[in-house]
């Protein structure tokens, strides 16, 4: 069955109440227009990066550069969509101040401000992701937020458009689909689980649904 972006588009859904600006860890996948493979592609389990996705890593890294409190965990940017964790502390100086179970393991790919904390065991195998909800790329009532979730998605999306875009030469193009997906990460359980999901995304991509020739018979 042919993609149809009409057809599978989902309802745009959030965890209502739920303060997107408060420290924590959120585990983030932004995906492409239609799912199109733009940022290169995957030779024997390893994700090899075009010029347009290491326009993505470099803009995603930045995240952490021009937010003193945010923290990027880990991350890898796929052929047709990223997945990260984003830790929101609460300091402004870029301190990272979090409860104990918030350590973080070694990384594929990390942010180079980042502190390493001791290494913890990883669960050895994820076979499904986590649940993600679709959440918006705006904030409440059309009011941006600093540092909030959607804020920090929703610059990410511009920076990186318009780079590629004049890469490209293709002024105007949309890039990445309308949303995003987002799970809030709430222990250190489930912290490990995304971490190896992410980790272990490439050797996966086979059987991963944002892979156009997998997600063409799902609905």
């Amino acid at each position: 069955m042919k993609y149809n972006p009409d057809k599978h588009h989902r309802r745009s859904v959030r965890l209502k109440g739920y303060d997107y600006t408060q420290v924590g860890a959120y585990f983030i996948t932004i995906c492409t227009q239609n799912r199109e493979c733009l940022f290169g592609d995957v030779v024997d389990g390893e994700m090899r990066l075009n010029e347009i996705g290491l326009i993505v890593r470099d803009e995603w890294l930045k995240t952490a550069i021009l937010r003193p409190s945010v923290v990027l965990d880990e991350y890898v940017v796929m052929p047709n969509h990223i997945h990260g964790v984003i830790i929101i502390t609460d300091d402004c100086r870029g301190t990272l101040q979090r409860a104990p179970t918030m350590q973080r393991a070694p990384t594929m790919q990390r942010a180079p401000t980042m502190q390493r904390a001791p290494t913890m065991q990883r669960a050895p195998t994820m076979q499904r992701a986590p649940t993600m909800q679709r959440a918006p790329t705006i904030e409440q009532f059309g009011k941006p937020t600093s540092n909030s979730i959607p804020t920090i998605v929703r610059l990410f999306k511009s920076a990186t458009t318009k780079r590629i875009n004049e890469h490209r030469g293709t002024p105007g193009m949309p890039v990445w689909q309308r949303n995003y997906y987002e799970h809030i990460i709430r222990n250190d359980a489930s912290l490990n689980r995304i971490r190896q999901y992410i980790v272990n995304n490439p050797i996966k991509w086979g059987l991963d649904r944002e892979n156009p020739i997998v997600g063409v018979g799902l609905e």
